[in-house]
């Protein structure tokens, strides 16, 4: 059950920058996702929270994301992570990123400052007491920035079904290159706040690296909803062993309201 949370904040990224528009979002915006293994056993819960605060006397939003296992899976193999994103609230360029989990026993804490300008991340492995620098690529996001900055720049209007889209990411030590494939509108039903609701979205499938954890190059797809807040409601990873889902079941806080289907 390792990379529980690492594969939610992977996947909710899912546009490439246009134009800057109304923001989706706002301080106050909380998800709570339930993540289920095989389709049957829960496996864990995450949570997405949106701060304001400042950093080097610029207004940033300050994201954490936390991800644990729970029930049987606990005892079996227990995750515990949190992610932190300081980003810039008018550009939504990333100034600093934190990592620090305990997958298994697996551990890590990480903190990550990004200098735009000379394309930069100084990597600082607290664990080890080590740091690095390390050359980005232009306009490189975080994981957890990458949402939230490509959310406020989606433009559905002129996408069309097959059309791949691409982003920069950096993570760890390295730079990703993130690319997805937008698969078209579908209404889906969702269990959110207490009730049975349907919900239009747009359906995307991200392309991820296949061997030990995935089970193939498209083993990914997400639903977000086709609102103004633009959120991930549902997704499934079919894994090299069995098959994750997770499903957004709470939320607080949204911007815009949050949009849903009535049947005739």
């Amino acid at each position: 059950m390792k990379h529980l949370f690492t594969i939610i904040l992977l996947l909710v990224g899912f546009q490439a920058p246009n134009v800057q528009k109304e923001s989706a979002f706002q301080k106050g915006e909380w998800f709570k996702f339930e993540m289920s293994y095989s389709g049957f056993l829960k496996a864990g819960n995450a949570t997405l929270s949106v701060k304001e605060s400042t950093m080097d006397g610029k207004g940033v939003y300050h994201v954490v994301g936390k991800g644990w296992t729970t029930g049987p899976v606990k005892w079996l193999f227990k995750v515990k992570d949190r992610y932190e994103s300081y980003f810039d609230k008018e550009t939504g360029v990333p100034y600093k990123f934190i990592r620090k989990i305990n997958e298994g026993g697996h551990t890590k804490d990480v903190e990550i400052k990004f200098d735009h300008k000379n394309k930069i991340a100084e990597v600082h492995n607290k664990k080890h007491e080590k740091t690095k620098k390390i050359t980005t690529d232009k306009d490189v996001q975080d994981m957890v920035s990458m949402y939230y900055y490509l959310r406020n720049s989606i433009d559905t209007s002129s996408l069309t079904e097959g059309d791949e889209i691409q982003t920069n990411m950096f993570f760890d030590e390295e730079n990703y290159g993130f690319k997805l494939k937008y698969l078209g509108k579908e209404t889906i039903k969702v269990d959110v706040n207490g009730s049975d609701v349907k919900v239009k979205t747009l359906k995307f499938r991200p392309y991820v690296m296949a061997g030990r954890v995935f089970k193939e190059e498209e083993s990914l797809t997400l639903w977000v909803s086709a609102d103004k807040n633009k959120i991930p409601l549902k997704i499934k990873a079919d894994l090299a062993v069995g098959s994750l889902r997770a499903d957004l079941v709470e939320f607080k806080g949204l911007k815009h309201s949050f949009q849903i289907e009535f049947d005739n």
